[in-house]
């Protein structure tokens, strides 16, 4: 039962259907002698002559794996792995920004021991856990609008480039509201307007509403990106905290269906 719902939590609950267009390099893919993609080639840019970020991306090593200096041994990362087990997995537990009703929150959730997120119940996981699971996602970059599709749960974003402001009253939402802005090679993606229902890890550390994000997106060679995320809650937590990781180009490959509630099963279980 517990690997059941661990691996729910972990964006396994849909099974992916079978994707077109497998094995595809487009046109203008830079290749090695082999005929591989060279993901240690210069990172493309957009007309604008800004970096351009579109592609198939799955989170990797490469703390530590020299990927800034063009490394292509980043090996897959799986989701205990990284800050979707624990967002706070770099700090020692009395170092945790963590206020007495955030604290709260995460006991009640956890107290059960099935980890009853939002993902058991097919709803989305939100935010950054859905950059941090098995599936992929895809982002897709144009002058006005950058869009990210998260083949965990079929969810996607927009992010606005379009010159317009955050909205200053937003309905809660899932996923937010993002708007987005060079910093000269650097995408900054600034999000607000979440409800607070979805977690920050399988841990049960919670947000509120009126949580800000700040993420910041690095291509740092042709398969390589860097992504660090900042989180500001000041009711829930004593200071903003941010974490940063990578995730490798999945050259040639593309992004899948992937629905919960087809072959779901999980709730079941929990109702016996």
């Amino acid at each position: 039962m517990r690997n059941i719902v661990l691996c729910a939590l972990l964006g396994l609950a849909g099974i992916p259907a079978q994707a077109q267009w497998l094995n595809y390099l487009p046109p203008g893919t830079p290749l090695k002698a082999d005929g591989t993609a060279n993901l240690s080639a210069p990172a493309p840019k957009a007309p604008d002559g800004k970096p351009d970020l579109t592609g198939v991306w799955h989170m990797s090593r490469g703390l530590d794996g020299g990927i800034a200096g063009g490394s292509e041994n980043a090996t897959t990362l799986a989701p205990h792995d990284s800050y979707s087990n624990n967002i706070f997995k770099d700090m020692k537990p009395e170092d945790y920004p963590e206020r007495p009703e955030a604290a709260k929150i995460r006991i009640a959730r956890m107290s059960t021991g099935i980890r009853p997120s939002p993902t058991l119940y097919c709803l989305p996981s939100g935010m950054p856990v859905n950059a941090m699971v098995n599936e992929v996602m895809k982002f897709v970059q144009t002058p006005k609008i950058t869009m990210i599709l998260y083949e965990l749960d079929g969810t996607y974003r927009q992010i606005y480039t379009d010159g317009r402001k955050l909205p200053v009253d937003p309905t809660p939402s899932w996923l937010g509201y993002s708007i987005g802005h060079w910093d000269g090679d650097t995408f900054v993606v600034e999000t607000i307007g979440f409800n607070d229902r979805t977690w920050l890890d399988i841990t049960g550390h919670s947000h509120s509403e009126a949580m800000r994000l700040t993420e910041r997106y690095r291509r740092l060679d042709y398969g390589h990106l860097e992504i660090e995320m900042t989180f500001d809650d000041p009711k829930m937590y004593t200071r903003p905290f941010s974490i940063k990781f990578y995730h490798q180009l999945q050259a040639g490959s593309d992004i899948m269906e992937s629905y919960c509630n087809e072959n779901e099963r999980d709730r079941d279980h929990l109702r016996k």
